[in-house]
């Protein structure tokens, strides 16, 4: 028995290092030798790159919050009309490709869109007789940003605000405390901690983020990453502007935990909070139920209303040969990934079952590190062991002259998939982790008694009771892969699409109507896990 558990915790750290090998190529690649390039980019440009950086970061969780915390209050402490459709609606926009929508407003909002036309018909202006702001410029960037990723906001507030002590609310209720001074004195500073982790997550998937800024040609460290390695061919160059982003996420990271690392919270969690929330009535129950819907119209509805009407307009010319392709290349590639990725979580958190230490709890760890990493930095990370890989088999196959081979691994799906597997394990390994967690210790020590070894006990026992909890995290690797934008624009084959890069090429060029089929299937598919989550949160609650 202690060779299966050995041989488990051997096949348990191989894959957590092969997971964490891009991470380290990373670093390994941007400590070489600096090139030319490097040197004239951080000279010229890369200041203002990091500036334009951290200003989005910064700007885009400031809205984020005021998009996320106000709409995360009222449902958990306000009795609204249409509050059940509201709860659930107010996660709809995390379902958005935020180049999607950015699209969409620019060709709302540009001079020649319908809102600058109805303003011209309605005032008689001409053109240069009045200012309209420009969507197309950094604040723009930051704004529709926002109104794609504070749902991450308002789902951990809402859930913050749900789980407070409803005797500390009353008390405040008592001592003659309004609404405000409730949600300022007490909700707030109790809820920090879940806001920090929704602030976190909005400010790593802005510097991660490369469709949107691009197409608002908004210069950042993203846009660096991929037009140094695609325009300048300088794997180098690129590997150190990806560290530099690696060490952004590590701050935002260690600046949350740093945040409330004193913070202890303790409270006695009542299921029911219906006879302790507020009625609102007149002017503050319109201007709540405006804000709550007019956020999920802007940010989710009429979006999505425009996508449907370029789809019916435009079904002839979208449902053509290519797009069934591009289709079947993002179900293979996310059906491979989720079968991997479903794999390797099952092998890691059986191995730490098995051994609990800090060992197989590290392995599980380093094997989830890939989720923080922006898509366009884990690209790099990515492309650096497998041209390794290409060129070790080259060489081989050319000393025993075989002939070679040619780009086994760089130039086949195997990259992409590679990255989708380090990118979202950490999503199936979370899954399965919760799920093994609710299993007793005692059906191990029954198993082991009856003479099953290890893998007995993971296929007869472990697995039929975890089988639900693994389908939710292969559905959530699939359908985190079948939208993955950043990593597949730099690792696809020749003359290979996925459902994603077909979209942006579109939406790039201007003709957003031709792929607003596809584009409707992601934010469809994007919808699943959102109706997951918000369910899991009704019933826990």
């Amino acid at each position: 028995m202690k060779e299966k558990n050995y041989l488990w915790k051997t096949s348990s750290g191989a894959f957590a290092l092969l997971l964490v090998l891009p991470i380290l190529a990373i670093f390994f690649t941007a400590v070489g030798e600096t090139d030319d390039l490097f040197a004239h980019l951080m000279s010229t440009v890369l200041p203002t790159y990091t500036y334009n950086t951290i200003v989005l970061v910064l700007g885009t969780m400031a809205l984020a919050l005021v998009f996320g915390i106000p709409s995360a209050w009222i449902m958990a402490m306000c009795r609204l009309p249409s509050e059940r459709i509201l709860q659930w609606a107010l996660v709809l926009p995390l379902a958005m490709p935020g180049y999607i929508v950015g699209y969409i407003f620019t060709d709302w909002f540009d001079f020649a869109g319908p809102i600058q036309l109805l303003l011209r018909d309605l005032t008689g202006w001409g053109p240069g007789e009045y200012w309209f702001p420009d969507i197309r410029t950094l604040t723009g960037a930051m704004f529709v940003l926002s109104l794609v990723l504070y749902p991450y906001v308002y789902l951990l507030a809402r859930a913050a605000f749900m789980e407070q002590n409803v005797s500390l609310l009353q008390s405040a209720r008592l001592l003659k405390c309004s609404p405000w001074e409730s949600f300022r004195r007490i909700s707030m500073p109790l809820a920090r901690p879940s806001i920090a982790v929704g602030l976190s997550l909005v400010a790593m998937e802005t510097v991660g983020d490369f469709g949107t800024v691009s197409y608002f040609a908004v210069n950042t460290l993203t846009t660096a990453v991929y037009d140094t390695w695609l325009g300048y061919s300088s794997l180098t160059a690129a590997a150190k502007i990806s560290a530099i982003m690696l060490v952004i996420v590590i701050l935002l990271l260690s600046a949350e935990r740093f945040s409330r690392r004193r913070q202890k919270l303790f409270q006695s969690q009542f299921n029911s909070r219906e006879d302790f929330r507020y009625e609102l009535n007149g002017w503050k129950k319109w201007l709540a139920l405006t804000w709550c819907w007019g956020l999920v119209c802007v940010a989710f509805i009429f979006p999505l209303g425009q996508l449907l009407i370029y789809a019916y307009k435009y079904f002839a010319q979208s449902w053509t040969s290519e797009f069934r392709e591009f289709a079947l290349n993002s179900l293979y590639v996310s059906i491979a990934a989720a079968i991997i990725g479903v794999s390797v979580a099952l092998l890691v958190n059986f191995c730490q079952r098995l051994n609990p230490g800090r060992q197989s709890l590290a392995f599980m760890r380093l094997a989830s590190m890939g989720y923080a990493v922006p898509g366009t930095v884990l690209a790099i990370g990515v492309m650096v062991p497998v041209l390794f890989m290409d060129h070790l088999v080259n060489d081989i196959a050319k000393a025993m002259e075989w002939g070679r081979p040619g780009l086994i691994f760089s130039g086949s799906m195997f990259a992409i998939i590679f990255a989708m597997v380090v990118r979202f394990s950490a999503v199936a390994i979370g899954s399965i982790e919760s799920s093994l967690g609710k299993i007793s210790p005692s059906l191990d020590m029954a198993s082991r008694t009856m003479g099953c070894n290890s893998n007995q006990m993971l296929w007869r026992v472990h697995f039929p009771l975890v089988r639900r909890g693994a389908l939710i995290a292969g559905l959530l690797v699939f359908i985190e892969s079948m939208k993955e934008l950043n990593a597949a624009l730099l690792l696809r084959p020749f003359n290979f699409e996925t459902l994603a890069t077909y979209v942006y090429n579109f939406a790039s060029d201007e003709h957003l109507e031709l792929a607003a089929l596809p584009a409707v299937l992601l934010v469809l598919v994007g919808l699943i896990p959102l109706v997951l989550i918000n369910r899991s949160l009704e019933h826990t609650h």
